[in-house]
């Protein structure tokens, strides 16, 4: 069975989930359309009491919610908690707001005649989802959709079910007619034939360049809408007028939120070479004290990684970067002890022709260049495939701003790591995907832009 709840930090299988059948898949697609041509019809203040409902059920239950992700995905239990309130918020900001951003937009054509444009439904939306946030992933494209009046399916990881179950399970409960949203345990092998379904109108996927590739391909295939947000290998830049007591406590944030299994998690630290020594030496420092340990204790500061399949692949990396002339000041290897972990790592000296220069490493290492300069940071920063996030430390605001609009990225945070709330907008540019999510943006993504002239 592809769908377990598998333990990482003992690697114990704790439960497995049978994949649905071609036919029972065709089954819940025949249901999520019966849905939607109900739902679609619904006003503001149904959708807004069902979003208000899972946001305080969500509350209620976090310890529940959260424990899932911890067990499943290897989270610690404060920042699984974090999750769920995070999630919990999402669900109210759009249902506070997302009948004011759907407002019709009223036009002025130069012949004098009335037009306006409505945002309408467009029917299903396929998602495809990863463990790494198991609620606030799904939450993203929920929250939108159906304040909007499309109704989603969701095939989730295969390492979380349980939170694939719990979140279909909290849909119910709020309220949500069955149907609006479905929770699908398929094989991967399903997903071209649900996007070629004609009654499935767009595909979102948060996930790895490959699986993006693959999916946005099928989806242009079916002539469909899709939205990517993929990988990233975020520049987190240190100038020498930087707070460097700052930079270092946000560093360590950055880079170690939720294992550093984060898609904004601060990846390539590139240091002005005045400051670079100082500041080499503050974060080294910060990442030893870093405790390993059971994710579920308050008192751990550093958890496994969500696999062992995970952690292996992070380990051999830095094997690959060592082997061709990096330096690991800290860590470098994994611990001799049972579970997916990895040590917090910081890997130094890494030349554009050591093989792991252009990758992501989505785990506790850290990449540190030291450049000249603000220009030679602007321009490593740059020299990337991806381009979702990046950060910028500076006294000074105004440089900051200046060199912020030179960094080619989707988001760029000034004196703190790239993060997430309900009212920014989160997406990237190059191989990091395209379109956005949350925001008053978010909601217009799947929606019909429907011009109404009237004649006079």
């Amino acid at each position: 069975m592809a769908y377990k709840s598998v333990n990482p930090f003992n690697n114990e299988t704790v439960k497995t989930f049978q994949e649905l059948t071609e036919n029972e898949v065709a089954a819940k697609i025949d249901e999520a359309q019966a849905a939607y041509l109900k739902w679609r019809k619904t006003d503001f203040a149904t959708r807004r009491q069902v979003m208000k409902k899972a946001a305080s059920i969500l509350r209620d239950k976090k310890a529940e919610f959260a424990h899932y992700v911890t067990l499943e995905m290897g989270k610690l239990i404060a920042e699984a908690e974090a999750e769920v309130d995070l999630t919990a918020d999402i669900f109210d900001y759009y249902a506070e707001n997302a009948e004011k951003f759907l407002a019709p937009k009223t036009l002025h054509p130069k012949d004098g005649h009335k037009a306006y444009v409505e945002y309408d439904p467009i029917g299903i939306i396929f998602c495809v989802e990863p463990w790494n946030f198991p609620y606030y992933q799904l939450v993203r494209v929920v929250a939108t959709n159906l304040m909007a009046g499309n109704v989603v399916m969701v095939k989730h990881a295969s390492i979380v079910p349980q939170c694939a179950g719990a979140f279909e399970k909290l849909m119910l409960d709020a309220g949500a007619p069955k149907g609006v949203y479905t929770n699908l345990y398929v094989l991967s092998q399903h997903t071209d034939k649900i996007i070629s379904d004609r009654r499935v109108r767009g595909v979102a996927l948060t996930g790895s360049e490959k699986a993006g590739s693959i999916v946005a391909g099928k989806a242009g295939e079916n002539l469909k809408k899709s939205t990517l947000e993929l990988g990233g290998s975020d520049a987190f830049i240190v100038l020498e007028d930087a707070d460097l007591d700052s930079a270092c406590k946000w560093g360590l944030w950055g880079r170690m939120n939720n294992t550093g299994q984060c898609c904004v998690a601060a990846k390539r630290f590139i240091v002005v070479e005045s400051v670079a020594d100082e500041y080499l030496k503050r974060l080294t420092d910060c990442f030893s004290k870093l405790k390993m340990g059971d994710p579920m204790d308050r008192s751990t500061t550093l958890g496994p990684l969500s696999s062992e399949a995970a952690a292996q692949e992070i380990a051999d990396m830095t094997a690959e970067a060592v082997k061709h002339g990096a330096k690991a000041v800290i860590g470098g290897k994994r611990p001799n002890r049972s579970g997916a972990f990895m040590e917090a790592t910081i890997l130094t000296d890494i030349t554009k022709q050591n093989p792991v220069f252009y990758k992501e490493f989505f785990g506790p290492v850290v990449m540190f260049f030291r450049v000249p300069d603000e220009k030679a940071a602007i321009e490593l920063a740059n020299d990337s495939d991806f381009g979702l996030g990046g950060t910028v430390f500076s006294r000074d605001v105004e440089r900051a701003k200046r060199v912020a609009k030179e960094i080619d990225t989707g988001m760029v945070f000034i004196n703190r790591p790239t993060w997430t709330a309900p009212d920014l907008p989160f997406g990237g540019v190059k191989h990091s995907g395209y379109g956005r999510e949350l925001s008053d943006e978010g909601i217009f993504e799947f929606l019909n832009h429907k011009l109404i002239y009237i004649e006079k």
